[in-house]
C-alpha cells in the first residue's frame, strides 16, 4: 500500500525509530525541501541530458544521490557525505569556472530555459541549506553535509552560467 494513515494526525515517523515528530517540525522542512531540490533537479537533468549537456548531466545526478544521502542521514541513517565528494564538487566548480569565468555580478535568470532551471534550482538549494541547518538543532548533521550543501549553490550557479554559454546574459539594471 501506498498509505499507511499512521500520519493522519499531524505526525510523521522517521528511519530506524519510533520516535515521531510534527509534520511542520524543522526535520520534515528539510526532508521536504531536499526532495524538492531532487526534484527539480531531476528536471534540470533530463533537460540537459535533451538538450546536449551530457556532462552538466552527470555532474547533477552525482549531486541528487548526495542529496539522498543528506535526507538519509537527517532521518537517522548511518549515512553522510564524504569529505571525497565534496571535493569533486569543488573541482567541478573550478573547471567550469575556468570555462565560463565568473561574471561577479547578479545575473538575471532566464538567458536560457536550461540556465533559467538551474538558477532556480540554485535558489532552492540555498532554502534547503538553511532548512538543513534548522533541523540539525533537531538531528545533527555532519560537517561534511554542511558544507555540501554550502557548496551545492555555487555549482548550480556555475552549471546555469554553462547553460547559458553562446548566449548574452543581463545584469540587473537597478
Amino acid at each position: 500500500m501506498l498509505y499507511t494513515r499512521k500520519g493522519d494526525d499531524g505526525t510523521s515517523g522517521l528511519f530506524g525509530t519510533r520516535e515521531r515528530f510534527a509534520k511542520d517540525s524543522p526535520v520534515y522542512e528539510a526532508l521536504g525541501t531536499l526532495d524538492e531540490l531532487n526534484s527539480l533537479l531531476g528536471i534540470c537533468r533530463a533537460k540537459s541530458a535533451d538538450g546536449g549537456f551530457g556532462v552538466l548531466a552527470e555532474e547533477i545526478r552525482k549531486a541528487q544521490e548526495a542529496l539522498f544521502v543528506i535526507q538519509a542521514e537527517i532521518a537517522g541513517a548511518e549515512k553522510t557525505i564524504r569529505q571525497e565528494r565534496i571535493a569533486a564538487l569543488e573541482s567541478a566548480v573550478d573547471i567550469i569556472e575556468r570555462f565560463v569565468g565568473n561574471p561577479h555580478s547578479f545575473i538575471v535568470p532566464g538567458a536560457t530555459e536550461l540556465s533559467g532551471f538551474l538558477d532556480y534550482a540554485r535558489a532552492v538549494s540555498r532554502r534547503a541549506e538553511r532548512a538543513v541547518t534548522a533541523a540539525s538543532r533537531i538531528r545533527p548533521v555532519s560537517s561534511e553535509s554542511h558544507a555540501f550543501m554550502n557548496r551545492l549553490s555555487s555549482l548550480l550557479y556555475a552549471l546555469a552560467r554553462y547553460a547559458a554559454s553562446g548566449v548574452v546574459e543581463n545584469v540587473p539594471a537597478y
